[in-house]
């Protein structure tokens, strides 16, 4: 008995290690999960490694939904198939092949399909194969436009009231949600709460920097970012920032200086929402006094005795919150330039800039004069280069003495000016007075015979 239920046991091991090895051998899917696309269509592929002439082949293939309930979709053998009526006209099936064709998928063809496959083999009578596969299949849908709904629909006070934004889309699967404000994706932030998909956006409380246009981006795997209308959220805040200035006067921190008989006009801005009302207000030791509402003040300095204080006082009328900037007025002569100095910087006054070119114009003016009358540097020249021997000798017209006048003349054509120094100091000696030098001047030079002699005379 031991034996015998020994060598049972050792044949049952060997078919199970045969079937085994058979099961990887027979039957092939190449991909086990499939991510289908609504209105397209699929096919589960499976390859077979046997030839259909030696074996009878009986299977099935059945859908489990995500819901749990099962249902069989068609029934095969080698030789027929038989459809379940409500999937005919969705599926193609053509045996020997016993791959699994879906016409055009719609969100009822997720789940599981499992093929249950006996393989019969004619050579080996009594041995039949078994084989299971399950493949998982998922339909995407495409993401419509996307939509958002705003609650409290009208604008919100600051710190004092909360938002939320809800996005939905009408079709779409495995949707992911994004949010823009201003058309940069929102952050993370401690008011900041998302739903679990992040289609929602609550913001507790509401500030200033909340304020902006909104916009919401659905996409999944097979539909790109798909933007939403945008949607405004309006908030009320301020006042923030208060200011007063003046494009005129000396302006030190606080403490505005005017001239006298001077009209000021002082601005007071402040960063609002919805914008401020303003309030100017002069306050002395003995009483304080509204002078006027908006946004500017106009000063008449003749009409101050001695120096003020003012007051500026901006109220929002929705948040109910208000600020005020203090500031003095004192009257006193700035002196010329003063004013420019309050803007940032000094500026040259137009009067004296004229002045300076005009006592430069006239300086150049002068200094060509004189040097076009008087010529220092030629007269001095001429003075020091001339020979005494001529300076001392006679006035002479050039016709005491002919023989003198014999000899070779060479003729020299200076152009331009010519001083007389230089000149030859024997040809020039006449020409001390001529002042035209363009004129040709004749060098002279002298070749005097010696006396006639007798033989001559005779």
């Amino acid at each position: 008995m031991e034996a015998t239920g020994g060598t049972a046991l050792s044949i049952c091991s060997v078919l199970f290690f045969f079937f085994t090895e058979a099961s990887s051998e027979f039957i092939h899917i190449p991909t086990l999960v499939h991510h289908g696309i609504e209105g397209k269509s699929l096919l589960l592929s499976v390859e077979t490694h046997f030839s259909l002439d030696e074996v009878e082949i009986q299977g099935t293939w059945s859908h489990t939904r995500p819901s749990g309930t099962r249902a069989t979709l068609v029934t095969f053998t080698k030789e027929s198939t038989i459809t379940d009526m409500m999937y005919r006209n969705h599926l193609i099936f053509r045996e020997p092949n016993v791959s699994l064709h879906i016409r055009k998928l719609n969100p009822e063809d997720e789940g599981d399909y499992t093929l249950d496959l006996n393989i019969e083999f004619h050579n080996k009578t009594g041995l039949v194969i078994k084989e299971k596969r399950t493949v998982h299949v998922t339909v995407d849908v495409p993401v419509a436009s996307p939509v958002i709904e705003k609650k409290p629909m009208n604008a919100v006070v600051e710190d004092k009231a909360n938002v939320t934004l809800s996005c939905s889309v009408e079709r779409g699967s495995r949707v992911v949600f994004e949010w823009l404000r201003d058309n940069v994706p929102l952050g993370y932030a401690d008011r900041y709460h998302f739903s679990e998909d992040n289609s929602t956006l609550f913001i507790s409380p509401v500030r200033k920097e909340d304020k902006g246009i909104y916009r919401c981006v659905a996409r999944n795997p097979v539909s790109p970012g798909r933007h939403s209308r945008a949607v405004e959220v309006n908030v009320y805040y301020g006042p923030y920032n208060l200011e007063v200035n003046s494009g005129q006067g000396l302006r030190t921190g606080e403490v505005f200086t005017i001239n006298p008989g001077e009209l000021v006009f002082f601005e007071c801005q402040a960063d609002s929402n919805p914008p401020n009302s303003y309030v100017w207000i002069s306050k002395s030791r003995n009483a304080t006094k509204v002078i006027t509402e908006g946004p500017r003040l106009e000063v008449l300095s003749y009409r101050l005795a001695q120096t003020e204080k003012y007051l500026c006082r901006a109220f929002n009328n929705v948040t109910q919150k208000q600020d005020e900037a203090q500031f003095t007025l004192v009257v006193a002569s700035l002196g010329p330039g003063k004013e420019k100095q309050s803007q940032g910087g000094s500026s040259v006054s137009p009067l004296a800039a004229i002045t300076v070119c005009s006592l430069f114009v006239i300086g150049f003016m002068l200094l060509f004069f004189l040097r076009r009358t008087c010529h220092p540097k030629r007269v001095l020249m001429s003075i020091y280069n001339r020979p005494l021997s001529e300076q001392k000798r006679p006035h002479r017209s050039g016709h005491e003495d002919a023989t003198e006048d014999f000899g070779i003349y060479e003729f020299v054509s200076i152009p331009g000016k010519m001083e007389s120094a230089q000149a030859s100091c024997r040809s020039l000696a006449r020409l001390e007075s001529v002042q035209d030098m363009h004129t040709t001047i004749y060098d002279v030079i002298r070749n005097v015979p010696e006396t006639p002699s007798h033989s001559l005379l005779k």
